[in-house]
């Protein structure tokens, strides 16, 4: 199953990388330039494939816990300044996706969208310390009933040129759902409360809509 937003791209690929074998095949004389020149067409046509994936996930729904938002690698964990939304100290959790990973965007918690912001920007490398205040980013912020306001910020990296978001101020959301796609890019951001239980570990992986993020903690729940 593929995402809808690359829908697009793969057909053009299609065809195009079609049209290159076939006039390879009529026009190139040379046996193992041909052979070379429709294999790498295959390649590049599994690798479009493969990147726009959109594996059929069901969340386990649970207010008392956030979702991975995106499939990737846990590269950041640390207590921060959020400045844009909240303007106060907040757990930081960041996930980097590679080119290889699943770049669809899923909503790490159910709540209503209280704030969705696209920022124009630069295209510094993910790991850029900069790169969550200076690169075209998109940030959202989901009310949540067990964690209050939670925010998640999409962040485009060196290889990226667009970030498609679909939250919108009012509507409500629901956990693991999808929530956007970085096309061909590369890492997501978690503001979280300070007094979240953070249940990942640096360089951990982790899947969309399937691996925990964080709990409440239990004496909030009495």
């Amino acid at each position: 199953m593929f995402h809808k937003e690359g829908q697009k791209i793969i057909l053009i690929t299609f065809f195009l990388l079609s049209t290159i074998i076939v006039l390879a095949h009529f026009y190139v004389g040379i046996s193992w330039v041909k052979t070379a020149v429709q294999i790498a067409a295959l390649l590049i046509l599994v690798a479009i494939l493969q990147f726009f994936r959109n594996p059929k996930r069901v969340a386990t729904k649970n207010f008392d816990e956030i979702l991975a938002p995106v499939d990737g690698k846990v590269v950041v964990i640390e207590e921060v300044e959020e400045n844009e939304y909240f303007k106060d100290k907040r757990l930081q959790v960041s996930i980097f996706m590679s080119p290889v990973n699943v770049h669809v965007t899923r909503y790490p918690a159910s709540g209503q969208i209280r704030f969705s912001k696209y920022h124009p920007g630069k295209y510094l490398v993910a790991w850029h310390p900069k790169s969550s205040e200076e690169n075209e980013r998109t940030t959202v912020v989901i009310n949540t009933p067990k964690f209050g306001d939670i925010l998640y910020r999409q962040i485009a990296g060196a290889m990226a040129r667009r970030i498609v978001n679909y939250a919108e101020v009012g509507e409500s959301v629901v956990q693991g759902e999808d929530a956007g796609f970085i096309k061909f890019g590369s890492r997501v951001d978690l503001f979280l409360p300070l007094n979240s239980i953070i249940t990942v570990k640096l360089n951990q992986k982790v899947k969309g809509a399937k691996t925990c993020i964080a709990t409440i903690p239990k004496k909030d729940e009495d």
